[in-house]
């Protein structure tokens, strides 16, 4: 059974290049974590249906083999770094998780 870890991102909005910072912090340090079976990361589409969230700016999915492996990935190096590196630049963050 997969395991999907979704995380929605509510950049810094001081920081015009916060998404664009992001997208890039996510890309050079979480795509290539051991356990991770799909890596979609970007930025939210606008929609005319009233019922899409539009209020954040960047999505992260990721798709794990089972919640081990996400356990695994979230005290990760890589991960680890990522937040680090990267913390700075939302106000925001709320995760998703199911399998």
């Amino acid at each position: 059974m997969a395991f999907s870890h979704v995380v929605i991102f509510w950049t810094d909005p001081s920081n015009p290049k916060a998404p664009e910072l992001l997208l890039a912090g996510g890309n050079t340090y979480l795509k290539d974590i051991p356990g991770v079976l799909q890596f979609h990361m970007g930025k939210m589409v606008g929609s005319h249906r009233p019922v899409v969230d539009q209020s954040y700016q960047i999505a992260l999915n990721l798709i794990f083999p089972d919640k081990k492996a996400q356990d695994d990935y979230q005290v990760h190096p890589e991960h680890v770094k990522f937040v680090e590196k990267c913390r700075h630049l939302w106000t925001k963050v709320v995760v998703y998780d199911f399998a």
